[in-house]
């Protein structure tokens, strides 16, 4: 069945002074709700609006204005939203996947509706002569009987006057912190990096200038890792740790703003891994130069091999938000907490006192070991 997001006004009492205009973390606010019903997956996006720069808000998005005479023929599911609400776009995937009674109105306030329908342009029709979602719900109850809807209140967030835009921002901002993240890296470096994405938002920065940002500071860090000076090792691991807090703000630039692709994908996790390629093999020369002797350039190599092969065996479902089943799923959960990058501390600590270099030895046990996991966990995956 297809799914229809349809924006409508809010009512005046309960919006006032909020426009689609309003800016919400770097996008006005209709535009923030169009593009999170577009990521939620409906397949279209109609708005029912008054406003002067619609068509300009819309520009570029799937969404268009409703009609006067709008018409659609078949079945579909119709859900409402007015245009004060900032939706997470699984919050809306959510309202369009739920079960209802088909023909039955199921509304929460006047924040959210749903209605499965066999006749669409009713409800339409209704929604362009309404001045606002509260009239449309009024006569849509006149033909419709009316239930709860059943919601997960955490995924919106209403509006009720401009200056809520601030505070608006800070629970999507909050909402960008992925559900496993290592200790320090959740309660230390996501604060430094949400704080920066929430400037970057109002600029024309894009997720990939982030990401070519990160990686540079990333590089220049690793020949730092040449010398046994502990003021010069301090300096790469600092740089390391900076692009570190830098490499999550492209993400949470791109989710916060719906700029996500496969090629800022593919470019984060290639360029992270390069980071940690060129700082492992400046460890390695320089433990070399330390000890005046070879053995560190073969731990070297063999840790250089294995972050490459574990950076090639890596799976989006595996190491992100989806869960791993089966006989593998353990296996995925210790690779995970392997992969979380707390150990940037003990670079820190160890550089401090010059012995950076004796990270080495730990990460070229850790990453066969590391690689080996990933092996396993494919081979299970396509067992």
């Amino acid at each position: 069945m297809d799914s229809l997001l349809l924006i409508v006004p809010p009512e005046p009492a309960t919006a006032a002074g909020v426009s689609p205009d309003t800016v919400v973390a770097g996008l006005p606010l209709l535009r923030r709700i169009v593009l999170a019903g577009s990521r939620a997956g409906f397949s279209r996006v109609l708005v029912q609006s008054g406003h002067d720069g619609v068509e300009r808000l819309l520009g570029g998005t799937a969404a268009s204005e409703l009609g006067a005479r709008p018409t659609l023929d078949s079945r579909r599911r119709i859900v409402i939203l007015p245009a004060n609400v900032v939706p997470q776009a699984r919050w809306l995937r959510a309202l369009r996947e739920t079960d209802v009674e088909p023909e039955r109105l199921y509304a929460d306030g006047q924040l959210a509706a749903v209605i499965d329908t066999d006749d669409p342009s009713a409800v339409l029709a209704a929604a362009a002569q309404c001045r606002g979602v509260g009239e449309l719900l009024a006569a849509l109850r006149l033909r419709l009987d009316e239930s709860k809807l059943d919601v997960d209140d955490t995924g919106r967030f209403p509006l009720s006057k401009p200056a809520d835009a601030r505070p608006a921002e800070s629970w999507l901002l909050r909402s960008l912190i992925k559900q496993r993240e290592g200790f320090m890296s959740r309660h230390f470096e996501r604060k430094i990096s949400l704080a920066i994405t929430r400037r970057l938002a109002v600029t024309r920065v894009t997720p990939d200038v982030m990401t070519v940002v990160s990686v540079g500071l990333g590089l220049l860090g690793a020949p730092f890792f040449l010398s046994s000076s502990p003021a010069y090792q301090l300096v790469g691991a600092l740089l390391f740790l900076t692009h570190s807090i830098l490499d999550g703000c492209d993400g949470e630039l791109a989710r916060l703003k719906f700029m996500e692709s496969a090629r800022g994908a593919i470019l984060d996790f290639w360029g992270d891994n390069v980071v940690h390629v060129g700082v492992f093999a400046c460890m390695a020369v320089g433990l070399s130069f330390a000890q005046g002797a070879t053995w560190p350039l073969a731990l070297g190599a063999l840790t250089v091999v294995a972050t490459a092969g574990s950076a090639a065996c890596q799976s989006r479902d595996i190491m992100l938000d989806t869960a791993v089943g089966g006989d593998a799923a353990w296996i995925a959960r210790v690779a995970e907490a392997i992969s979380h990058r707390d150990f940037i501390y003990l670079v820190i600590v160890l550089s401090a006192f010059g012995k950076a270099h004796w990270f080495l030895i730990l990460a070229s046990i850790g990453t066969p070991i590391f690689f080996l996991l990933m092996l396993w966990v494919v081979a299970r995956r396509r067992a």
